[in-house]
């Protein structure tokens, strides 16, 4: 699947199509290049979603997505749109070994028994055209329904559906595309100089989206729009991705939950065995952790 796209749109690469002919049946998976970590008691959640990876850009923060997935299994995983960059890949390839290592670490769940759901978006619309098909455990739906431990029924989707520039200004979204990539960058290299600096990560462009007076009402009309399109198909609620920015809030009866992304915030969104749901701020998870690591090191 994903080799036949990488060589028909960008050229060769031998590693993404050993991870097809991996996907396929017909080889062993490329080891990573960062060894999946253990010895560490995972955390456990019924249900996972992450959005907005965009996988084959240098804003794809991918040291703290391996991180999240060396921490946590789960017995059913959402990837909920967007986990490859098709716009900007098709303007030039760019796919670090530790893309490769995500896209290792998501087949090698399912081979171990966990249910993978890919609900493309608008940046991985090309894999739409497989919907309704499975390719090495992951299944391709358009769209998806998830029950949870405590009776609610929740609609999932990407979320680009109910974007008023992406449905009536295609053109104006791909400008916008390329400026919020131009704020990747910076926001790239302000982290390189924190982490040297040995100051946890810091999103500049989560910053900035909550300052501007006009991304906020975009924002909160966007969640509007969503929630009131799941009323009207009568689920208890919805959980979409798409415009980076991980939240829950309720519209009468109707939940809204955004599972954020892996570019700005670093989110994810979990079910636990009771049915609860909660939003996890994976860098302050990974600094929680640091700065509980030297006590429970001196206790044991």
């Amino acid at each position: 699947m994903f080799g036949q796209y990488f060589e028909g749109e960008f050229g060769n690469n031998g590693v993404v199509e050993s991870l097809a002919d991996y996907v396929s049946g017909s080889a062993e998976p490329p080891k990573p290049t960062v060894p999946e970590r253990s010895g560490e008691e995972r955390r456990k959640y019924r249900t996972v979603w992450i959005s907005d990876v965009h996988l084959g850009t240098k804003g794809c923060n991918a040291e703290l997505l391996i991180d999240f997935l060396d921490s946590v299994d789960s017995e059913t995983m959402y990837l909920v749109g967007d986990i490859i960059d098709g716009w900007r890949l098709k303007k030039k390839f760019y796919w670090p070994a530790e893309h490769n290592d995500i896209v290792w670490r998501i087949l090698k769940r399912a081979k171990r028994g966990t249910r993978i759901i890919y609900i493309p978006g608008n940046h991985d619309e090309m894999l739409r055209q497989f919907s309704g098909m499975n390719f090495g455990g992951i299944e391709i739906q358009r769209a998806a329904f998830h029950d949870t431990a405590d009776g609610r029924r929740l609609m999932v989707l990407h979320g680009d559906e109910f974007d008023a520039v992406m449905l009536s200004h295609r053109w104006l979204a791909f400008v916008g595309d390329a400026l919020y990539h131009l704020s990747m960058r910076a926001n790239y290299w302000v982290n390189v100089v924190r982490r040297r600096l040995d100051l946890p990560y810091w999103s500049l462009s989560k910053m900035a989206k909550h300052k501007v007076k006009n991304a906020v009402e975009f924002i909160g009309k966007y969640e509007e729009v969503v929630a009131r399109a799941a009323a009207e198909r009568g689920v208890d609620g919805v959980v979409c991705g798409h415009i980076h920015t991980a939240e829950h809030r309720m519209f009468g009866d109707t939940e809204y939950w955004n599972d954020g992304d892996w570019v700005e915030g670093c989110n994810a969104l979990v079910e636990h065995f009771d049915g609860r749901m909660e939003i996890l701020h994976w860098p302050e998870e990974v600094a929680k952790r640091d700065a509980e690591a030297p006590a429970v090191a001196e206790a044991a």
